[in-house]
């Protein structure tokens, strides 16, 4: 019988073998683990995979990985969201800094996560992005690969389309993005900086 090692999902679907694992292991202590010294399992094996198959197999498991972490954040943070609304009723968001809400702006380029099912604090968010009038790539994170309901959306919320034919504002579907680079939080705007992105107000 085969071992299988569990990742972080918890499924079937996102386990890997005994001797994948101790690839993995292998890679790690090389090249690889200098180059990316925190990289996932799932993403060094497929990074090295030694031919087509082997790099589809792990990409269609990290996709199925990535896709359960998000629904468990999108879950939890729809409790948070409720929370708030429980425990804090008449509370209102602070705002810091320029219209954009960005306290300490460095002037790169923004990248907003939003989601389309019940949040109003993504629209007061995406609101103020627009107001500032700076160039930003939004992604919406549950447009589940559908590009008639990113355009759907972006049509209920007028973003400006000359902005989005001039790429002043980019319509994106998430693939994830959010789970890696915004911590689980939503909204969350990012900034570019000279380290990277960092999160720049939520």
């Amino acid at each position: 019988m085969t071992d299988f090692i569990q990742l972080e999902s918890g499924t079937s679907e996102s386990q890997i073998s005994a001797v994948e694992y101790q690839r993995y292991n292998s890679l790690k202590n090389g090249l690889r683990g200098i180059q990316s010294p925190n990289l996932d399992p799932l993403s060094t094996l497929g990074i090295e995979a030694r031919n087509d198959t082997e790099r589809r197999h792990y990409a269609e498991l990290w996709v199925k990985q990535e896709y359960e972490r998000t629904e468990k954040e999108l879950k939890f943070q729809r409790e948070v969201d409720a929370a708030w609304k429980r425990l804090m009723p008449n509370m209102l968001p602070v705002n810091m800094g320029n219209a954009a809400g960005i306290a300490h702006d460095s002037g790169g380029r923004l990248a907003l996560f939003v989601r389309e099912a019940d949040c109003q604090r993504c629209d007061a968010r995406l609101s103020a992005v627009l107001a500032d009038k700076r160039p930003v790539d939004i992604y919406l994170v549950d447009s589940e690969g559908s590009d008639q309901k990113l355009r759907n959306w972006a049509q209920q919320h007028r973003i400006p389309a000359e902005q989005v034919r001039e790429r002043r504002i980019t319509l994106n579907h998430d693939a994830g993005r959010w789970m890696r680079y915004g911590n689980g939080i939503m909204p969350v705007l990012l900034q570019q900086g000279e380290s990277g992105w960092h999160i720049a107000a939520f």
